[in-house]
């Protein structure tokens, strides 16, 4: 098993590739390790010193190490918990862990919510994917979208450049009623 590497705009966090599926839908986020119980991949790799953040996508694992950790001592030891993992057999996630989707909408708001999912579906999340990370919807309130950044995005230093230069540039150029982008924690 080859697992490759990629930087992300964000220095703290690195993405990993192993060649395979890691999720077969969705994305799974773990800011914790408490968070981190409903899979036993991400148990492994924040058992690593230095872990602060593990984020999955469909074909990538993003970590996130803290401030005083250097990637050159934490990078093999995760190499080799994941590599460890796959060749164990165990799934990526328990199997009681919930789904990571999208939440629904209904109300008068719901076409508008559609609309702004649809556009983050096919134009915002495949870039931030890329960079190791994704985005969330969490809401639409008076012409303000409430988003949620993960994985690689969750606190880099461009965020707020990509939420208010790229994404609510977007959203606004295509659908009036938004007004203003806003990031919430999770």
């Amino acid at each position: 098993m080859f697992i490759q590497t990629e930087s992300t705009p964000n220095p703290a966090t690195l993405k990993f590739l192993p060649g395979q599926a890691v999720l077969s839908t969705g994305t799974a986020d773990f800011p914790t390790e408490e968070a981190a119980q409903a899979s036993p991949l991400a148990q492994r790799i924040f058992g690593v010193q230095g872990v602060t953040g593990v984020f999955f996508g469909p074909d990538f694992v993003t970590v996130t190490k803290n401030e005083q950790t250097e990637w050159n001592h934490v990078k093999p030891a995760i190499l080799g918990v994941i590599m460890e993992h796959y060749q164990s057999g165990q799934p990526v996630m328990g199997a009681d862990a919930e789904n990571t989707g999208h939440k629904e909408h209904t109300g008068e708001d719901g076409e508008i919510v559609q609309q702004i999912k649809d556009l983050l579906d096919t134009r915002v999340r495949p870039a931030v994917a890329q960079d190791g990370g994704d985005i969330t919807f969490h809401g639409f309130d008076r012409g303000i979208v409430y988003l949620h950044m993960q994985g690689a995005c969750a606190g880099c230093p461009s965020s707020t450049i990509t939420l208010k230069m790229g994404i609510e540039n977007l959203l606004r150029h295509y659908i009036p009623e938004v007004t203003e982008v806003r990031p919430v924690a999770a």
